[in-house]
């Protein structure tokens, strides 16, 4: 089934840009359209309502299931998680323990700040070593 045979037994459908759609839901009685529509890359069609009503209630409501509008496997469809490269994840590290000495400082805890401090210097040498720009470094204010 095409996302055009569903769209034309939904109401009140508007186009809400490439792929995307909204309709007044079939699964209750729906004044305004409370239900999004859209066409995944890989030819899934996906449903929600606003007003809480399942996928599967929105189908039954208009005679489907979702076998009519899930795409025939082709091939092997499961897709490996990239992880994220170290690189990044040191950077958002860094800029992390950064963020958390500034606090620890304003907040008046000396020995935490200082620690922090400690610990992105380490992150940021780790960084050169990566070739990567280190954070700034700026010297946090002491409390006296």
């Amino acid at each position: 089934m095409t996302t055009s045979t569903l769209l034309g037994r939904l109401e009140g459908v508007r186009s809400r840009g490439p792929g995307r759609w909204s309709a007044r839901c079939p699964a209750h009685k729906d004044r305004s359209p409370s239900l999004s529509i859209a066409e995944a890359d890989d030819g899934r069609v996906l449903l929600h309502c606003f007003a809480g009503c399942g996928a599967d209630d929105v189908l039954g409501a208009i005679g489907l299931s979702f076998s009519d509008v899930m795409p025939e496997r082709v091939g092997e469809f499961s897709r490996e998680r990239q992880p994220f490269p170290a690189s990044q994840v040191l950077e958002a590290c860094a800029r992390e323990v950064m963020v958390a000495a500034f606090l620890a400082d304003e907040l008046g805890h000396l020995h935490s700040s200082v620690r922090l401090v400690e610990a992105a210097s380490r992150l940021n040498a780790a960084l050169v070593l990566l070739n990567i720009e280190p954070m700034s470094l700026k010297a946090t204010r002491r409390r006296q």
